[in-house]
């Protein structure tokens, strides 16, 4: 046996077992911090698994099967146009509010496919920083100078941050761009009009049944929150109608997979997640019958449940982990949640630099980071600081750093998630000269 080769998993059993041995649960505060990581993964399987990363697993799996990868070369490959490429993929949070965790399977896919690595950046970046209705949330909430701040600075790092992985990884990025001509045109099965509305359902459906309550009790967003499952429906209905007609699934069997939720929905109103689960469900037995395993249909199913089987696993493990740590928003981890409140006053440069690190790990659902800056402020965190953990929190969390690292390596995720602290520093410190 060559012992020098089994120093590294010695050390890794010794170091576990040390733990394990020593691991202090008498402690109230470590007692507390377990019970607060099971309680973070239950809420977060309750509310973001179904409803957030199932949609998502099937928009990237489409985009997978669907989508050219000619087509995604040409807009955010390589060799694409900058001005385009950046462009689209730095306001893309502003048509899919979505999280850190539920952007990723739509980063994974597009990256699969070949899409350049500043665009993807940020796309991954912009996803869930640029989310409409949680700037506004956070203008009304914190001040409309916050909000703008918030807007303009999250366009700008998704811009910048994509430009400096490209100039850090360029030639890598060069080798990318001259294999990029080598593939011509794909043959389109369907108009490209079909294929546009196919997505639009897909994402309407990610975006309405996700669509949070906010304090008002009137104005638009509170109108779309009161109708959100009736919209969610009507992009269901409507991608139904799409797999009968262009997809050639059948309307018998559309039907018959439709028919456990539309029962649900007439009999359980008040529960609708219910229904969207038993319309999960039959849409991936649709998808995966035997007569369309070797189809569109097929291909797509298989797709997603690729994304799902190595992305989930990762997020769970990270909310975990997470949770241990932070605890849930309002409640204590191993951390105390005072520590954080005296580290994040005034403007000074250690400040802004906790403030997006912090962020920057833990976990925020869609719209919670506000209240949580709401509570610190109060507390006596500094605008700067804050406006530091609104630009780097969104957009990063433990959970999603271990997936990006499983797309794109250890080393673009390092710098990555640097550049994210780095410039979310930059802009606190600023912001709090200014204001």
């Amino acid at each position: 046996m060559d012992w020098k080769s089994e120093w590294k998993p010695l050390f890794w059993i010794v170091l576990v077992f040390t733990g394990c041995f020593f691991l202090p649960i008498e402690m109230p505060r470590v007692q507390g911090a377990i019970m607060e990581s099971l309680s973070l993964v239950k809420w977060y399987a309750r509310e973001h698994v179904l409803l957030c990363l199932i949609p998502a697993f099937f928009i990237a799996g489409a985009v997978a099967v669907f989508v050219s990868q000619a087509a995604v070369m040409k807009y955010l490959g390589p060799n694409a146009n900058k001005l385009l490429a950046y462009g689209v993929a730095s306001v893309s949070g502003t048509i899919l509010a979505v999280c850190s965790c539920t952007i990723l399977p739509l980063f994974a896919g597009i990256y699969r496919m070949g899409a350049g690595l500043g665009p993807a950046c940020a796309f991954l970046y912009s996803g869930p920083a640029i989310n409409i209705l949680a700037i506004v949330l956070t203008a009304r909430i914190l001040g409309p100078e916050m909000g703008i701040a918030r807007a303009l600075g999250a366009i700008v790092f998704a811009v910048v941050i994509g430009l400096l992985m490209h100039f850090f990884y360029r030639h890598e990025e060069a080798e990318k761009a001259a294999l990029a001509p080598v593939m011509g045109e794909a043959e389109e099965t369907r108009p490209l009009w079909q294929t546009a509305l196919y997505f639009a359902a897909m994402v309407g459906i990610l975006v309405f049944a996700n669509w949070g309550r906010t304090d008002q009790l009137d104005g638009l967003w509170h109108t779309i929150y009161l109708a959100k499952w009736w919209l969610t429906g009507g992009f269901s209905v409507a991608l139904a109608l799409m797999l009968t007609t262009w997809f050639q699934l059948g309307p018998l069997r559309v039907l018959l997979a439709a028919v456990p939720a539309l029962l649900l929905a007439i009999l359980q109103p008040e529960r609708p997640e219910l229904a969207f689960t038993f319309g999960v469900i039959g849409l991936s037995v649709l998808s995966n019958l035997k007569s369309t395993r070797d189809g569109e249909m097929g291909q797509w199913f298989e797709e997603s449940w690729d994304f799902a089987k190595k992305i989930l696993p990762l997020l769970l493990i990270g909310v975990l982990i997470a949770g241990v740590l932070l605890g849930r928003p309002g409640q204590e981890g191993l951390i105390p949640s005072a520590w954080v409140a005296s580290l994040v006053g005034g403007n000074s440069l250690g400040a802004n630099l906790f403030a997006s690190v912090f962020g920057a790990f833990m976990y925020f659902a869609t719209l919670t980071e506000v209240p949580i800056l709401q509570g610190l402020m109060g507390a006596g965190m500094g605008k700067g600081p804050a406006l530091a953990l609104l630009l780097a929190g969104p957009a990063l969390s433990l959970p999603n750093m271990l997936v990006i690292r499983s797309v794109m390596g250890t080393k673009k995720t390092a710098v990555f998630v640097l550049l994210v602290m780095l410039m979310a520093t930059l802009s606190g410190i600023l912001y709090g000269a200014f204001f």
